[in-house]
């Protein structure tokens, strides 16, 4: 009984434990200023394709010349993508439509972009896109900045 106890108590304490962690990241990431909740669809298929599958929850943020993403759920420090304001292309912008209104949050933009020919998607929200717009557009001068 008093192992069972134990054993208990110690699983509890680590799920605690990794709470506690997983909630200083995400305060980490967010100290520095500059974050919009956004999700990502990395290497997304055609534009008639909206099954609602390969999305991904994140945290961006904007540092200098480039958007570090982050995946919501990682323990991870580092962000799993890095995208160069110089290598984002925006293809097109829609509302999110059939199966991805659930895996999206409510009030999400999808922003279809290119990244070094590798095609992804972008979903934010309405503020968050106009900002990222402003940053993509407020490209030092001379530099190749393409904004649809």
């Amino acid at each position: 009984m008093a192992l069972a106890l134990t054993v208990c108590g110690i699983v509890v304490a680590l799920v605690v434990i990794g709470l506690f962690v997983f909630g200083l990241r995400r305060r980490l990431i967010q100290r520095s200023g500059g974050t919009f909740d956004c999700s990502l669809r990395w290497d997304a298929p055609q534009e008639d394709d909206t099954a609602g599958k390969g999305w991904a929850y994140g945290v961006a943020r904007y540092n200098g010349d480039r958007v570090e993403w982050y995946r919501v759920f990682s323990y991870s420090p580092r962000p799993r993508r890095v995208l160069e304001r110089s290598a984002i292309e925006v293809v097109g912008r829609r509302l999110p439509d059939g199966e991805e209104e659930l895996a999206l949050l409510s009030d999400a933009v999808v922003l279809a972009c290119l990244h070094r020919g590798t095609r992804l998607e972008l979903a934010m929200s309405e503020d968050a896109l106009t900002g990222f717009l402003a940053w993509l557009e407020a490209a030092p001068p001379g530099q190749r900045v393409n904004v649809a």
